[in-house]
């Protein structure tokens, strides 16, 4: 595999019948792909997002292309924890075995702001969310089992390590760039550790770097954005601290190495790695680390007032 591998290649020979799938974020970009290629190899895909219409629209879209597609939906709100907890249940009564959970939708660089909860915006939703989520769903996924977990980072966690002391820029000033480096830190330390609990229990958990990609997903960043965002990359890369800016790739080339996670044969046994370009990777230390990534399933616990053993 490599960078310019699409879906479909991925998915050649590949059947998924009788497997189901949660998708989030799956109304557009990224988690749309990733929904249709999973349809198209036969899986039953649950299609997540924040509204009803969204996810009709989607549903409708995939059914243009794929005819013998199986698609469901669960509405919630990744930015407020009771809307997980209630669309995690709803999710699991109807499907008590879950064989493939993608954890895709994620914000990203956006104005400084809170969930319903009051955390930052980008932590709250891309990490905190999908903490709640995926812990909620772990019964059907060991009732699955085997099966996997997905977690959608970035090379952005190249811009921010977990703000141990200050992780809604109450202390400091807000820095967009740093709170998503920090979101997807906790996406890769988040698999770490759920792999590390899961031992034995037939569910993998890994993250991905989809790569850079034009969609929904960059609608707040501006001209200006876009200048510091590679100025800060070439910064990086000078120093050895991390890469440059990539080059953009096509929707169905970004979501390669999600599926390619999901469902090649390379990674059936395969947990608490960083993924990217369809094959293993390299992230920073800091975001692979057992003890940090420890000491984050701990803190999130008391974030959202919930225990989870794993």
């Amino acid at each position: 595999m490599a960078f310019s591998t699409t879906t479909d290649e991925v998915m050649a020979g590949i059947d998924l019948t009788g497997r189901v799938a949660v998708v989030t974020g799956a109304t557009t970009g990224l988690g749309l792909e990733t929904a249709r290629a999973l349809a198209a190899g036969g899986a039953e895909v649950v299609i997540c997002g924040r509204t009803a219409k969204k996810c009709e629209a989607a549903a409708a879209a995939i059914s243009e292309t794929v005819g013998t597609a199986k698609l469901s939906s669960a509405v919630f709100d990744l930015a407020d924890l009771p809307s997980v907890r209630a669309g995690a249940a709803s999710i699991v009564q109807a499907h008590p075995a879950i064989h493939l959970l993608i954890n895709n939708a994620g914000v990203m660089f956006t104005p400084e702001g809170r969930t319903a909860q009051g955390f930052e915006t980008q932590f709250g939703t891309n990490h905190l969310g999908h903490f709640v989520l995926t812990n909620h769903l772990l019964g059907a996924l060991r009732g699955g089992a085997p099966s996997r977990v997905v977690n959608l980072s970035s090379a952005g966690h190249h811009s921010g390590q977990i703000r141990w002391d200050d992780l809604h820029f109450e202390s400091e000033p807000y820095d967009k760039f740093e709170a998503y480096g920090q979101s997807k830190t906790a996406n890769i330390l988040f698999s770490v550790e759920l792999d590390r609990r899961l031992a034995g229990s037939g569910v993998r958990a890994n993250a991905v770097h989809p790569g850079m990609i034009v969609t929904d997903l960059a609608r707040h960043m501006t001209t200006d954005d876009l200048a510091e965002l590679q100025r800060r990359a070439a910064a990086r890369a000078a120093s050895g601290a991390g890469p440059g800016l990539p080059e953009f790739k096509s929707v169905q080339q970004g979501a390669a190495t999600s599926v390619w996670a999901a469902v090649s044969a390379e990674m059936a046994d395969v947990g608490g790695v960083y993924c990217a370009d369809a094959e293993i990777a390299e992230a920073a230390d800091y975001a692979t680390d057992a003890d940090y990534a420890a000491r984050l399933w701990a803190l999130s616990e008391q974030l959202v007032d919930e225990s989870f053993p794993g």
